[in-house]
């Protein structure tokens, strides 16, 4: 995760935005009069006070991977005569699977009902590995290890716009644990027969759909 060594105006209305809350909420959340977030949208170049700094350090802790993605996106956009040179952020997933199962963490999410399911995934910093991410990140969410076995491909996410890439993971060893309790609410094992019940159809990338009809006591 990308850490903002000072907060200014820009940065805090950046967050705002991608967090998708309305002024009023994003005061609300951080504690700070409406007024104090309208003074940031006025004055983006003003560095804000150490109490302001901590609770802005705070939310961009505690937000969803997706609007992670997308502060990094407001702060560093890459045009789109650029986009297949370099992008700016890269999220790296994990389809971990194990005979007739797939790995699943249901997120907390404010932009849907509240709760949405996902194989786990992490930001990849500038210059390191996806696939050592992907691995990485499993584990520190769920406890579990794995082991990259194929590349699935990459894409645009059609929901929030973030350049994924989608790695084929096999099972190694551990329990399925929810271990980021801020961001999760549960980690289980998924059968494969049942995924489209926890992320609907048009959401999943088709190469995960093929992979998946090649796992032991999957339905075809």
């Amino acid at each position: 995760m990308d850490v903002v060594a000072e907060w200014t105006g820009r940065h805090a209305c950046a967050l705002q935005a991608a967090l998708r809350l309305s002024q009023e909420e994003f005061a609300g959340q951080l504690g700070v009069a409406r007024r104090t977030v309208a003074s940031w949208h006025a004055r983006p170049a003003m560095i804000l006070r150490p109490d302001l700094q901590r609770a802005l350090d705070t939310a961009h802790e505690r937000a969803p991977v997706a609007a992670r993605a997308r502060f990094a996106h407001y702060l560093n956009p890459v045009p789109p005569q650029d986009a297949g040179q370099g992008r700016a952020l890269t999220v790296a997933i994990a389809v971990v699977t194990k005979p007739g199962h797939v790995l699943l963490v249901c997120r907390r999410d404010a932009e849907t009902s509240g709760l949405s399911w996902s194989f786990p995934a992490g930001v990849v910093k500038p210059g390191a590995a996806a696939e050592l991410a992907a691995v990485r990140e499993t584990l520190a969410e769920t406890g579990i290890h794995c082991a990259v076995r194929a590349v699935l491909g990459e894409r645009l996410h059609p929901v929030t716009g973030v350049h994924c890439e989608y790695y084929l993971c096999d099972f190694l060893a551990g329990d399925a644990t929810n271990r980021d309790a801020d961001e999760h609410v549960s980690v289980i094992w998924a059968p494969v027969a049942s995924l489209t019940r926890f992320i609907p159809a048009e959401q999943l990338f088709p190469p995960i759909l093929h992979a998946l009809e090649e796992i032991p006591d999957a339905r075809p």
